[in-house]
């Protein structure tokens, strides 16, 4: 694991966005999932502002690592997030974003979305092998859509699962903690004060850290890196 800090926000999304460019260089093709969040908002930004003409947008396939049940022009869709401040000032294929269809029944959805990932990605372990993951990381711990209440998400040997918000129970379709693990590279992008707690537990395995999600994302052949903002990373 290896962690990176920077001064803020800004300069956290920079180094990402840094860290992106150089990485597509030297590849083909790079099978992402995406993250929702204020973070990953501001990436995208710093890509459309500074990167436009440094990135072949046509190597990149885009899937997400959680979505919500809700239509892509609800403000509450990663994707449609990402469209509004990423896809749509960028040349990119139309067949290479691969959405969650969060606007269909989440019982069928969660299949076609599982198979989907399964036809278009290498098996490797027995799963889906993702290039690249991007994760948040949420204050009581979750990441994806993996709760606490839901730790057996981690373990499922399905490819997706629905999970379900513990105060909303709003349903969503997230990747299993097998798959995130499965990945050749998982980042976690975290800025703000109120994750340096959780922060702090996880990477110090220390308090309660066995009850948080995130705290069990551990590629068993990959990389994980943390890319993290001062406030963030606090003590």
């Amino acid at each position: 694991m290896e962690v990176k800090t920077f001064k803020n926000p800004e300069a956290t999304a920079k180094a990402f966005a840094d860290y992106l460019c150089e990485k597509q260089l030297h590849v083909n093709r790079l099978n992402i999932a995406l993250s929702g969040g204020s973070t990953p908002k501001l990436l995208f930004q710093i890509l459309v502002q500074k990167y436009l003409d440094k990135i072949d947008w046509a190597k990149f396939h885009f899937y997400w690592g959680d979505e919500r049940c809700v239509p892509p022009t609800s403000g509450e869709s990663n994707y449609g997030m990402t469209h509004e401040y990423l896809f749509q000032h960028i040349d990119i294929p139309e067949e290479n974003i691969h959405r969650v269809l969060g606007e269909n029944k989440p019982s069928e959805e969660v299949l076609r979305y599982g198979q989907l990932i399964t036809e278009n990605l290498p098996s490797i372990n027995g799963l889906p092998q993702f290039d690249l993951i991007i994760l948040g990381l949420g204050e009581d711990g979750h990441t994806a859509s993996i709760f606490p209440h839901q730790m057996e998400l981690l373990t499922s040997k399905e490819v997706c699962a629905i999970a379900e918000h513990p105060t909303s129970a709003q349903k969503r379709i997230t990747l299993t903690g097998a798959l995130i693990n499965n990945a050749k590279e998982v980042c976690f992008l975290v800025t703000g004060e109120a994750k340096a707690e959780k922060v702090n537990e996880i990477l110090n395995i220390t308090g309660n850290c066995e009850r948080y999600p995130a705290s069990y994302i551990k590629p068993s052949h990959g990389e994980l890196t943390w890319f993290l903002d001062k406030t963030a990373y606090g003590k």
